[in-house]
């Protein structure tokens, strides 16, 4: 989609002023709107976004000074601190650039014009005031998810790239594919996405397929009518129609049976299906977000992934860094959660260590964030004082020193954290897998990976 043209505000008494200045920013490429009065003016900046305004400084007949151009770049900076003002008057003087600008004015120019340097002037301007506006939604995002369940908190290099392309899609409607490691924050992204998308009035509703069983997999997604199976004993609503006008985050998207693969894609490709056992079409107006820590290329290769619903899904791919890649995120994170587990638990624990923090970011972080969180809630529960120490924090695989064993594989963490898991719920796979903050069936796929 082509960019939109730059919108630019106009605001002088002079209709011929008026009709120069849009003709010749038309034939630059931008759109216009013009006013003869500050008033007028004020009422637009409140209702929609300008990239820059142009405004005369005197609007009286006789009136020279510029009183009233100034007056009106202070009351506009009063509601709107980012768009950017270009003073303009026929009786200019250093006294009056400088007090326009101290105003809030970003330049001045003087008529008549010359129409390079106001142009030039113009393109400067709307560019910097276009990466200023970039620059809050980002902040703003950061700040939101701070506060949301879970928190995301974002200050590292490495998640700078993923808050821009947040910050760019959600206000479409492309499908997206959010890949990353257990426990790195998909799920609280996908959140993100749809909180500031336009679709946010209505409803988030979240499928983790990996705890669906193949046999009411359909039946979940498309719902069914009474009497399409043994146990419909009356008509369900699928999650597509909960999800209508809204989103849909499939979590776990590489367990979606192979033999249901198909009718994902058909209602994705056509926003079309069939409840279980009727025959009537019904429409889904869904956007459709899907995370995964699979390696889908390689399910595709095995046979387990059909290529083409992977093509629908990953209109965009969102890959998330691990904890372990964002390090200035490790002490902001743990910080945040032991605020959060303190009060929760009625604890006193206020405060992390210097070694504490040292040693948070020294560990590797197999489980992410989700593993800092239980790290973090464990210490709370446990603490003696008011400060965690590393001694609280019970981090038991440490990074090798020179000349020493070289560090546990990734597998290795793995199996070591899904036999302690085991041994100190007796075996118990629910609730191992609850304490591992995976699910279920997701567990007892690794339980068969490792031989367990």
């Amino acid at each position: 989609m082509p960019a939109r043209s730059p919108l630019i505000f106009l605001a002088d008494d002079q209709a011929d002023v008026l009709t120069s200045l849009r003709l010749l920013l038309k034939g630059e490429g931008y759109a216009t709107e013009t006013f003869t009065a500050p008033d007028a003016l004020f009422e637009a900046l409140r209702q929609r976004t300008a990239d820059a305004v142009l405004l005369d400084l005197n609007y009286t007949r006789d009136t020279t000074s510029g009183r009233e151009g100034l007056d009106a770049i202070g009351r506009i900076r009063d509601f709107d601190a980012a768009t950017p003002i270009i003073a303009m008057t026929a009786w200019g003087s250093i006294e009056l650039a400088v007090e326009a600008m101290r105003r809030g004015a970003q330049d001045f120019i003087e008529k008549p014009w010359d129409n390079a340097r106001l142009l030039a002037v113009l393109r400067n301007q709307v560019a910097l005031g276009r990466a200023l506006r970039r620059e809050q939604a980002l902040l703003a995002v950061n700040r939101d998810l701070s506060g949301a369940a879970g928190g995301l908190i974002a200050a590292s290099p490495a998640m700078r790239p993923v808050l821009e392309t947040i910050e760019r899609i959600a206000p479409s409607d492309v499908n997206v594919l959010i890949t990353g490691e257990s426990g790195c924050g998909k799920g609280l992204v996908a959140r993100l996405i749809h909180e500031h998308s336009p679709r946010r009035e209505r409803s988030l509703v979240v499928v983790n397929i990996g705890s669906l069983a193949e046999t009411i997999f359909e039946s979940e997604l498309f719902g069914h009518v009474k009497g399409a199976f043994t146990d419909a004993k009356a008509d369900r609503v699928g999650r597509f129609e909960l999800a209508d006008g809204g989103t849909l985050f499939l979590d776990e998207i590489a367990n979606i049976p192979v033999t249901q693969q198909g009718r994902l894609l058909r209602v994705l490709e056509e926003g079309c299906f069939e409840r279980l056992g009727s025959s009537r079409t019904q429409r889904a107006d869904v956007r459709v977000l899907a995370a995964t820590n699979a390696d889908l290329a390689a399910e595709i290769n095995a046979g387990r992934f059909r290529a083409d619903l992977l093509y629908r899904l990953n209109t965009i791919h969102l890959h998330l860094p691990p904890l372990r890649e964002r390090g200035d995120d490790i002490p902001l994170l743990a910080r945040d959660f032991l605020a959060r587990h303190a009060r929760q638990h009625r604890r006193p624990v206020a405060t992390l260590t210097d070694a504490a923090l040292a040693a948070l970011r020294r560990y590797h972080w197999p489980g992410n964030v989700r593993e800092l969180s239980h790290v973090i809630e464990r210490a709370v529960l446990l603490a003696r004082g008011t400060a965690l120490g590393p001694d609280d924090l019970l981090l038991k695989v440490a990074v090798a020193a020179p000349g020493a064993a070289p560090p546990l594989t990734l597998d290795a963490i793995e199996l070591e954290a899904i036999r302690a898991a085991l041994a100190r719920h007796d075996g118990n796979v629910v609730a191992a897998a609850q304490m591992l903050g995976v699910s279920r069936s997701a567990l007892y796929r690794r339980m068969e990976k490792f031989g367990l």
